[in-house]
């Protein structure tokens, strides 16, 4: 029985320097009493993808408005100088209304991240800087999502239906790609 231990002992050694070097990815849970929870959502591997198209599908069309994207097609949109410098205007607004929003979500993301070392996280704390954070992020697309509407008032009725070409392309490519 001794001898049976010391061959037990003696493989678990030399298994050990094996298992450190497994360099797969640990794998996605599987099926069991917690399927559907967390990232993998209620409809497998794809759920997270499939909410997330649902969620930004409708937000493509607005977002095809941003002004630094609509900048970047100048010529293609054959906006005037006036027009470039009204998005341009509103671009640059927008950015530090989003830069700033932007950072107090990440002051909080890493507030929630350093509450979640400890041994047992205070979720009032963790609710707290979650929440902060969350709001810092609506504040940051919401200043986008304005920018996006701003600079579809400057432009013409042509160029607005050239840009809503676009948005149905990307629409159906981000459809595509969720499938």
């Amino acid at each position: 029985m001794k001898r049976l231990q010391l061959i037990g002992i003696g493989l678990s050694l030399i298994a050990l320097p094996l298992t450190a070097q497994d360099t797969t990815p640990p794998r996605p849970p599987g099926p069991g009493p917690r399927a559907g929870m967390g990232m993998h959502g209620p409809h497998g591997a794809g759920g997270m993808m499939g909410m997330m198209g649902e969620m930004m599908g409708p937000m493509i069309r607005a977002m095809a408005y941003e002004p630094g994207y609509l900048l970047a097609r100048k010529d293609s949109l054959r906006l005037t100088n006036d027009q470039i410098t009204k998005l341009t205007a509103i671009r640059d607004a927008a950015r530090s209304a989003h830069d700033a929003a932007a950072g107090g979500a990440k002051t909080h993301m890493n507030a929630v991240s350093q509450a979640f070392q400890a041994a047992a996280p205070d979720t009032n704390a963790l609710r707290a800087h979650f929440n902060e954070a969350h709001a810092a992020m609506g504040k940051a697309h919401e200043a986008m999502l304005l920018a996006a509407a701003r600079a579809k008032g400057v432009l013409t009725d042509a160029q607005r239906q050239r840009v809503d070409v676009w948005a149905n392309e990307m629409q159906q490519h981000m459809q595509q790609r969720m499938m």
